[in-house]
């Protein structure tokens, strides 16, 4: 009878130990529970600003161009802005046309202060005030081996430029195919009719600018590129009266 009380002893105490050691390992569990919760959201709040700040800003909508670039766009325009001189002659030329009964539509100026690698015939639209087409346009050789800068003649067989006002006369094909006939009107270049001074495409004359380089040369001619002189005719043949040219410096 002693053995079967001794028994359940250690079973009994063994079992309490267990569930002693089970509610020991609860409460410990219990205890870093709100250690590991913590933790946990200190974390995501962590991860949250880190996503905030790597969250990208919306695009802006394009913005108009400043006036700074809207200038430097006009200086890389293959058309130049208009000059105060421009301006000026265009008014003179339109008022010239309208007491002499020449187009108000367009004029034709070829400015020989600007260098002849740079664009210097422009074709200005007299009711836009403004430039539509610009060229290159080579002066007169005086007979020289070259002439890097232009110098101004109306005397017979010169081969100079000559300064002044011209009405741009008839189309024919010449020595260097087509042509327009040029009448001067001013004293400083009376003789252009006799001389055959003329306006004219030819093949040593480029599209582009090449200044620094210098042009080649002509014999007194208003002479262009061959595209040039294609947009030049287009105007010169639609329009009702002739067009004024007026060649400075």
């Amino acid at each position: 009878m002693k053995a079967k009380f001794v028994a359940p002893l250690p079973i009994a105490a063994l079992i309490a130990f267990l569930i002693s050691c089970t509610d020991l390992e609860k409460s410990s569990l219990d205890k870093t529970m709100p250690e590991l919760k913590e933790k946990t959201e200190v974390h995501l709040t962590k991860t949250k600003k880190t996503k905030k700040k790597i969250i990208p800003t919306p695009k802006r909508k394009r913005e108009t161009p400043s006036q700074d670039d809207q200038s430097n766009e006009e200086e890389t325009s293959s058309e130049p802005a208009n000059s105060s001189m421009e301006n000026l002659l265009a008014r003179k030329a339109n008022n010239y046309a309208i007491e002499n009964g020449y187009s108000t539509q367009y004029c034709f100026l070829v400015d020989m202060s600007i260098a002849s690698g740079k664009k210097r015939f422009f074709v200005y639209d007299l009711e836009t005030n403004s430039v539509v087409y610009a060229g290159l346009c080579a002066h007169g050789s005086c007979y020289t081996q070259f002439l890097s800068h232009p110098r101004f003649s109306n005397a017979a067989n010169c081969g100079c430029s000559s300064l002044g006002k011209y009405k741009v006369g008839e189309f024919y094909r010449g020595k260097y195919g087509k042509s327009f006939r040029l009448y001067g009107l001013d004293n400083s270049n009376s003789n252009a009719y006799k001389r055959a001074i003329v306006i004219h495409g030819y093949d040593c004359v480029p599209d582009k600018e090449i200044f620094p380089m210098v042009l080649c040369n002509s014999l007194g001619c208003v002479m262009v590129s061959y595209n040039f002189f294609d947009k030049l005719s287009r105007l010169i043949e639609k329009s009702e009266k002739p067009i004024v040219l007026w060649v400075y410096e």
